[in-house]
């Protein structure tokens, strides 16, 4: 790059970056596409709408129809939110929260409805009309009969266990006219039916009968049969808009309700976290942020300068993506954002330590520049890529917050990939260009030793052993005096959900100061969530379960000290806002995860030993943080399985950078090096990167727990363990473990 070039494109950086920070911060207008202001926010940010349904028609529902419909209403507001709750209230009534939308009423029609599909016959058996005509369009068809007296004489054909997907989409009519529309594949099954019902429709080719779509009571579509269709295909038409069309396939695809609702109450509540919270989390992440961006300029100089205005650019487009993409941000997300901006520095320590060698190596800064970013590339794709599988099987198979978890992850992940690779290194050869190619401003290796890992390895595989046999000890010492081996907040337990009017309206500072304190002295629990419900003195609280003397305490202390009326306090007991269901796909989909992550570095390292020091070094890890969190007894909540999804992802991508090394050094192996020399020289190349990655997502992470709301700390501290557990594993556990199956099994 000549010397002009690279002054335009500084210049170019600097006008980006300040666009691109006019963008995030203020957008163009009012709450446009990459305003910060305009990101959907979460419950305990922003508040949204909560709607209690009640089951018609049943006093006592099974437990196994209220989970199945709890499962199938948070499929739906998925929709809405990945952040959206589905919990049940008491033995008959389901509570849905969902955030970012205050008009209860746009949505009550969809979530409470049964979603049914059927496919009815114009005639049954006998020849009696099960439809007839007074109206317009399909909305004038009604049913003489009822769906049982239908489903018994066998006139509906198809039903919505029948078709195997439902999308929304458009489609041209007879006349070449856009419409918006619902197109449905069956089943094996579903397809035999519907040929053999179009085909009794049809009637050997006279256009005289009808097959009336009925779906949600009402019919949809009644379209005349005009041929056999026997291709598995059909499709709804008569749709209002795009939106209409997609909902109800979204209805289909999830399946009916087992139980009828109706609504009992809606109310739009609050955020759950005052503005203090966030403020003091956003202040957070600039100390971080400025930590970070010293520590780079003071390490790597002129490089360390290129990435600080890579990363800017980084934060910036992450804040306008969460915004065009309609990403739900929560605390816990925003902690996750800032965490990924402390991880998006491990590409670039990598590019500039490569750089170093180089350099010490004989090359020139250009030519050291140039081969660095080449040699760092595939340590940089494969850990990111690693990541962003299990970040894709994630959002795929997972649900509710392991959903909204994974799209922040892929979202970080391409972003940092992006700015690595192609953004620091513009500027970079920039800064070349206009005059910077002095050796001190990029810096030299100092000789160092190798350091004899492998020499230790039985001493760190016992250690590594001992803390997790520890963790399990403190398990079963915890189910013994508790019943529960680890310390599960309500998110995980349900618990009990107070409602209590105040003599005033009192704000969520003043609510955590003094209200708070009375339900954390009947409970012993520092866990309550607090909601307040918007143009109201009503205030919701959330612990763990009461009994019946706990709850008469509680509102005794209530009335004594803020003179609340006691017939006015409400309590009922709730489950826990992750399902079974949500377990189990969080826990398949890390399977799924994990295998895939095994599969793809097996296939690019070409030795399955990779592969399996890999997901051993990513268990090891998730053991010892799941052994803290016993023995430390923090809450777990919702923020858990974030947590422990962001160490699986730290951990493997720590684990490529080494095992990178290794590959490259084995192919330039010569005879006289031993295997163990070759592992240890690979782990001490590698060991500035670890410890320097560690300590800028370390730094970010401390500034979260230091100035956090105690949400966020319980977030903080363990990923702190994991961030020294991941350093500690890939340095002296990964590349000992390679060690050992290299020399004792042969290539897989």
């Amino acid at each position: 790059m000549k010397k002009n070039k690279g002054v335009v494109t500084l210049i170019v950086t600097v006008l980006v970056m300040a666009a691109l920070g006019f963008v995030a911060i203020w957008g163009i207008g009012t709450e446009k596409a990459g305003s910060a202001s305009g990101i959907r926010q979460g419950l305990d940010l922003a508040g949204g709408v909560s709607i209690t349904y009640q089951v018609v028609g049943e006093e006592d529902p099974s437990a196994e129809d209220m989970n199945d419909t709890i499962y199938k209403l948070q499929q739906r507001v998925q929709g809405y939110s990945t952040e959206a709750q589905v919990y049940q209230e008491g033995t008959d009534r389901i509570n849905i929260e969902i955030p970012g939308v205050s008009d209860a009423n746009s949505i009550l029609a969809d979530l409470g409805r049964p979603g049914t599909l059927y496919f009815i016959a114009q005639t049954d058996a006998d020849g009696n009309q099960n439809y007839s005509y007074t109206g317009a369009g399909a909305t004038g068809f009604s049913l003489n009969k009822t769906i049982d007296e239908l489903i018994a004489d066998g006139s509906i054909v198809l039903e919505g266990t029948d078709v195997e997907d439902a999308r929304g989409g458009s489609a041209s009519d007879q006349l070449g006219n856009s419409q918006f529309v619902v197109d449905l594949t069956f089943t094996g099954e579903g397809t035999k039916k519907f040929a053999a019902a179009t085909e009794r429709a049809y009637k050997g080719g006279v256009n005289s009968e009808t097959l009336g779509i009925y779906f949600d009571a009402d019919f949809v579509s009644v379209p005349t049969v005009q041929a056999v269709l026997s291709d598995g295909k059909a499709q709804i038409t008569g749709m209002r808009d795009f939106e209409q069309a997609e909902r109800i396939a979204s209805q289909i695809r999830i399946g009916g309700l087992k139980l009828e609702l109706e609504e009992l109450r809606s109310n739009v509540v609050g955020a759950q976290l005052g503005e203090e919270a966030v403020r003091t989390s956003l202040l957070a992440a600039l100390i971080g942020l400025v930590i970070i961006a010293l520590f780079m300029m003071i390490v790597y100089r002129i490089p360390g300068l290129a990435s600080v205005f890579a990363l800017i650019i980084y934060t910036c487009l992450i804040v306008i993506c969460l915004n065009i993409f309609e990403l739900t941000l929560t605390l816990p997300g925003i902690a996750g954002i800032i965490l990924s901006i402390g991880m998006a520095v491990d590409a670039n320590v990598i590019i500039f330590a490569r750089i170093r060698e180089e350099i010490t190596a004989g090359k020139t800064v250009r030519n050291a520049i140039e081969t660095g970013f080449q040699k760092a590339l595939s340590a940089i794709v494969d850990g990111n890529v690693t990541t962003l599988i299990a970040a894709f099987v994630l959002g795929i198979k997972g649900s509710g917050t392991v959903k909204g978890f994974a799209y922040t992850l892929g979202l970080g992940i391409v972003l940092s990939m992006f700015t690595a690779l192609f953004v620091t290194r513009m500027i970079l050869r920039a800064m070349f260009a206009v005059g910077l190619k002095d050796v001190r401003f990029y810096g030299t290796n100092k000789e160092k030793a190798t350091v004899n890992f492998l020499k230790k390895k039985t001493l760190f595989f016992a250690g590594s052993i001992v803390v997790i046999v520890l963790g399990f000890v403190f398990m079963g010492i915890n189910s013994a005096s508790t019943g529960r081996v680890l310390n599960y907040s309500l998110d995980f337990v349900g618990g009990t959900s107070t409602n209590v009017t105040f003599n005033e309206d009192m704000d969520l500072a003043a609510i955590d100061t003094n209200v708070v304190p009375v339900f954390s002295s009947v409970t012993g629990d520092g866990a309550v969530q607090v909601q307040k419900v918007a143009g109201t003195n009503e205030v919701i609280f959330k612990t763990r379960e009461l009994n019946l003397t706990e709850r008469e305490q509680l509102n005794s202390a209530l009335a004594e000290k803020f003179g609340v009326n006691e017939e006015l306090i409400t309590a009922e007991t709730i489950s826990s806002t992750i399902s079974s269901e949500m377990k189990s796909d969080a826990v398949v989909a890390v399977i799924i995860a994990t295998i895939c992550m095994l599969i793809y570095i097996w296939f690019r390292f070409k030795d399955i030993r990779f592969a399996a020091s890999s997901v051993a070094a990513l268990v090891h890890d998730v053991l010892v943080v799941l052994a803290f969190y016993a023995v430390a007894k923090v809450s777990v909540g919702s923020t858990f399985i974030a947590c422990m999804l962001t160490i699986v992802g730290y951990s493997i991508n720590a684990t490529i950078v080494i095992f990178d090394r290794i590959r490259e050094n084995l192919g330039s192996m010569m005879k006289k090096d031993s295997l163990e020399e070759l592992v240890n020289r690979s782990i001490s190349q590698t060991l500035s990167r670890s410890i320097f990655t560690s300590l800028t997502t370390f730094v970010m992470v401390a500034a979260l727990y230091v100035l956090g709301v105690t949400s966020i700390k319980e977030f903080a501290l363990p990923l702190m363990v994991g961030i020294v557990c991941g350093t500690y594993s890939s340095v002296c556990i990964t590349g000992a473990l390679w060690y050992v199956l290299r020399t004792k099994i042969r290539k897989a």
